[in-house]
């Protein structure tokens, strides 16, 4: 079958939203992109009605642009473990594919197969999340990972030692995704579930529960609007690791922080991105 590609160039403030949006159009995967977010659907499905009225929506509120690009039938499978590369981080983590060799350099051996058709990368802000990680005590702890999609860092948290790892997302596949991930890795101890902060929020509240140590790679808005209640669920002397924005916002997402109580305790760049730690 063909696919529709459509390539949209937006903030990285509106990924979330639109690659839920998209979702709901029948969009089946998504690649984020320097630009903003790449969306594929099967060529029958697509509506460009559909997709000029969600356009509209939201060009009052930010610049967007996109094109369409038609791709004729390929084996992507074939084409996806063609392009696929291990991630190497801090040389002790190597992210690969399952048709990859392990490589016994590397103390944690993580195997990522994306549910995604077409491929993928890690970004920089997912490989300074891992190593942001391995300079934490992981050993018997409680972990919440936030926007799991692939799991990938539920599941470092895993192989350190946690004690439980509890994971969500807002999108069905990224949550059978993790679990096919978490399975693969041998990692029992971590749980996905599809859904939001605020599901943990209200399961809080009728039965208390605080994590150790929180990770959150999402976006400046959802940062913002989030860590007050990252900084409720964490236990006294927690761990807050938050990345998914650019350099100019962590002045930002540092203040929030330090006004919902917690203090800085290591910031790192890469490639105009950044990612914070802070200790409650």
């Amino acid at each position: 079958m063909n696919y529709i590609e459509l390539q949209l160039h937006i903030s990285p403030d509106y990924t979330d939203i639109l690659t839920a949006e998209l979702a709901e159009l029948g969009f089946e995967s998504f690649i984020e992109t320097d630009e903003g977010l790449n969306a594929y659907i099967i060529e029958s499905d697509f509506d460009e009605t559909l997709l000029h009225e969600l356009v509209a929506k939201y060009d009052a509120q930010t610049a967007i642009a996109y094109q369409v690009n038609s791709l004729e039938k390929r084996n992507w499978n074939a084409e996806w473990e063609r392009d696929y590369e291990s991630i190497e981080v801090a040389n002790s983590v190597r992210v690969r594919a399952s048709f990859h060799q392990p490589d016994a350099r590397f103390r944690y051996d993580i195997i990522i197969n994306p549910k995604m058709s077409f491929g993928t990368g890690h970004h920089e802000t997912t490989a300074m999340m891992l190593e942001q990680q391995l300079a934490l005590d992981f050993d018997g702890k409680t972990v919440l990972d936030v926007g799991s999609g692939t799991g990938i860092l539920a599941i470092l948290a895993a192989k350190m030692g946690a004690k439980t790892v509890e994971a969500f997302d807002i999108e069905e596949w990224a949550v059978e995704n993790a679990i096919e991930n978490a399975a693969l890795n041998d990692c029992p101890q971590i749980s996905v579930f599809q859904g939001t902060i605020n599901d943990i929020s209200s399961r809080h509240e009728l039965n208390p529960i605080q994590y150790d140590i929180i990770l959150a790679n999402i976006n400046r808005n959802v940062l913002l609007a989030e860590i007050p209640i990252y900084t409720h669920l964490l236990n006294e002397g927690g761990h807050l690791l938050v990345s998914g924005f650019y350099d100019h916002d962590a002045t930002d997402i540092q203040q929030k922080a330090i006004d919902s109580g917690l203090f800085p305790a290591k910031t790192m760049s890469l490639r105009d991105w950044t990612s914070l730690a802070f200790k409650k």
